[in-house]
């Protein structure tokens, strides 16, 4: 349905917007997180490592400029193209005075053949100063803003120490939507604090909201977090490569079929990943989702409803 894939990708939905092959490259810029500096934590979510979800980054030390023109090297042996994203990954990249953000933003903006802006952040760090930016640089460029939701439990929230509830969430939700700004949510699969029921009444929830894209990510157990000294001590159950996409298939058996896929499967660094080490094995996992999709005769949306 989507050329040859069941389910509505990134991929697909960029070069259809662009014309050619649209290449993210993450930006570190060099921002904290509340949970991180000591307004609402000091450790992060239980599972985010050290570099704050930014493994694959260049140095937060270099100007924006130069870490897009390293990234560009990078990129250019895995695939041919002019047509860019910078991606401000790292910790929470709203998290800062306006004027910061706005320096940062149209230095990558002013850098060659970059089309747009992914902007990934927290819930709680959307105001009404830094919407207003996000609704100026939404006139003059091509953005999403991407929410780490990762469950719409509280009492999950309260394990992972996330550090705001879903009421936050909503709040923010509605402030990006009166400003027809695309949202990317991410959700977490294989959580210890909560069942397949759970995860997938999260899935339900994002599927009716209008959200441009999803990521899902099974969850990592990365060396220096506090997720891996839980584990030490509680080895809790990890999802088997079989299990996670089964509820994967389940879950874009569920969505709508206008959301864009952003993520199926994440990225954890070799030398840092503890569990599940099936994960690093990307490819397997992709092309198993396809398998599992085509031998229920199943495609993103079958079973989605009002």
């Amino acid at each position: 349905m989507w050329n040859d894939k069941r389910y509505h990708t990134l991929d697909y939905e960029l070069k259809k917007i662009f014309g050619e092959k649209t290449i993210k490259l993450s930006i570190d810029g060099g921002f904290t997180c509340p949970n991180r500096d000591g307004t609402i934590g000091s450790r992060g979510c239980i599972f985010c490592s050290e570099r704050g979800s930014g493994d694959f980054n260049s140095d937060r030390n270099i100007s924006i400029t130069n870490q897009i023109r390293e990234q560009k090297q990078v990129m250019s042996k895995k695939w041919r193209s002019n047509t860019y994203i910078a991606y401000f990954q790292s910790y929470t990249n709203t998290y800062d005075s306006v004027e910061n953000l706005r320096k940062k933003f149209y230095e990558a903006l002013s850098c060659t053949n970059i089309r747009g802006l992914a902007i990934a952040t927290r819930p709680d760090c959307i105001n009404e100063q830094v919407l207003e930016l996000l609704d100026e640089l939404n006139s003059k460029t091509f953005l999403w803003i991407e929410l780490g939701l990762q469950s719409i439990h509280n009492e999950t929230a309260g394990f992972i120490r996330r550090g705001y509830n879903l009421e936050q969430f909503e709040k923010a939700y509605e402030l990006l939507k009166s400003k027809n700004i695309r949202m990317v949510v991410h959700l977490i699969v294989g959580l210890p604090a909560e069942s397949k029921e759970q995860y997938l009444e999260t899935i339900k929830y994002i599927s009716k909201k209008e959200v441009w894209g999803i990521k899902l990510h099974m969850l990592h157990v990365l060396k220096n977090t506090d997720l891996a000294d839980y584990y030490d001590k509680n080895n809790f159950n990890i999802l088997s490569r079989d299990e996670y996409i089964n509820i994967v298939c389940d879950s874009l058996e569920l969505l709508n079929q206008s959301t864009i896929i952003h993520r199926l499967t994440g990225d954890g660094k070799k030398s840092e990943l503890i569990e599940p080490l099936w994960t690093l094995d990307k490819l397997k996992v992709l092309s198993d989702i396809d398998k599992e999709l085509r031998s229920r005769d199943s495609y993103q949306g079958k079973n989605f409803s009002l």
